[in-house]
C-alpha cells in the first residue's frame, strides 16, 4: 500500500517521541557496525523543543494516526561559526524511500534560515549520507577544517572508535568530514550541477577559453541562480 510522508519542525507537539527517536539512532548504528555519538532522551527533548529539529511521519491510509518515520536535528559550535545536522535515522522499513534525503534537505533548509553565516559540517561513516550531502553542496574536507570546539568532539568519546581519534590528535578517523561554506561561491555552482538546473561541459585545452562560470552570475533557462558579490572571481 503507498505511503505518504509529512516532515515537520520539531516542537512540544513531538516530545513523545524523544525515547523511540533515540533508541533508532543507536539501532542504527549498531546494525551498521560503526560508531556513533550517544544522544539521550533529555538532549533529543531539547531539540523538539528549540525547534532545532526535523521529523518525518509515515501516513498510512488505513491507520488511525501517522507513524515516526525519520528524524535529524541542528546543532551549533563554534560560536554558531559551524552548524551540524546530526542524529540521521530513518526507520528500516521506510529506506529507499528517499524520505532520508527529504529529511536532510529540510534540517539543511532549517540550518541555513536560523544561521545564514554558519559553516555546515559533519562527519559520517555514511555512504548513503556522503551522497546526500554531496548534493547539497557539501565536500569531503580534513577534519583540521572542520569546528575546533571541544564539546563537539568529546561528544565522539561514546565512539567505539576514539582510540582512532585520539592518537591522530584528532586529524582523521573512520568517519569521513564534510563541509558546506555558504561564503564560498562555488558552493552555490555545485548545488546547482548537482540538482541538474546547470550543465558545465569542459573546454578543449587545446583552444582558449572564457570561464567555466561567469564572474557575475550562472544562468539556467534565463533564470539567474546565483551572483557573486561584487569584485569577487568565481571558479569552478
Amino acid at each position: 500500500m503507498p505511503v505518504r510522508f509529512t516532515i515537520e519542525v520539531g516542537g512540544d507537539a513531538h516530545t513523545d517521541f524523544a525515547e523511540i527517536i533515540c533508541q533508532s539512532i543507536e539501532d542504527a548504528a549498531r546494525a551498521r557496525g560503526t560508531g556513533i555519538a550517544r544522544r539521550t532522551p533529555e538532549y533529543i527533548l531539547s531539540k523538539l523543543r528549540e525547534g532545532k529539529a526535523v521529523i518525518a511521519f509515515a501516513l498510512h491510509d488505513d491507520a488511525f494516526s501517522p507513524e515516526f518515520a525519520g528524524f535529524c536535528y541542528i546543532e551549533t559550535w563554534g560560536g554558531k561559526k559551524y552548524v551540524a545536522n546530526s542524529g540521521l535515522v530513518v526507520r528500516p522499513e521506510y529506506r529507499h524511500s528517499g524520505i532520508a534525503r527529504a529529511i536532510k534537505r529540510r534540517a539543511f533548509e532549517l540550518s541555513r534560515e536560523k544561521y545564514p553565516e554558519a559553516k555546515l559540517f559533519g562527519i559520517t561513516t555514511s555512504h548513503a549520507v556522503m551522497k546526500i550531502n554531496t548534493d547539497l553542496g557539501y565536500v569531503p574536507v580534513p577534519f583540521s577544517e572542520l569546528t575546533d570546539d571541544d564539546e563537539f568532539w568529546n561528544g565522539c568519546k561514546s565512539c567505539p572508535n576514539v582510540d582512532i581519534l585520539e592518537r591522530t590528535n584528532r586529524r582523521m578517523c573512520l568517519c569521513t568530514g564534510m563541509l558546506c561554506d555558504p561564503g564560498d561561491p562555488r558552493t552555490y555552482v555545485r548545488q546547482a550541477i548537482h540538482a541538474h538546473v546547470i550543465d558545465i561541459t569542459l573546454p578543449d585545452k587545446t583552444e582558449e577559453q572564457p570561464p567555466l562560470v561567469d564572474d557575475h552570475a550562472v544562468f539556467a533557462n534565463g533564470n539567474t541562480i546565483f551572483s557573486p558579490p561584487e569584485n569577487e572571481v568565481t571558479n569552478a
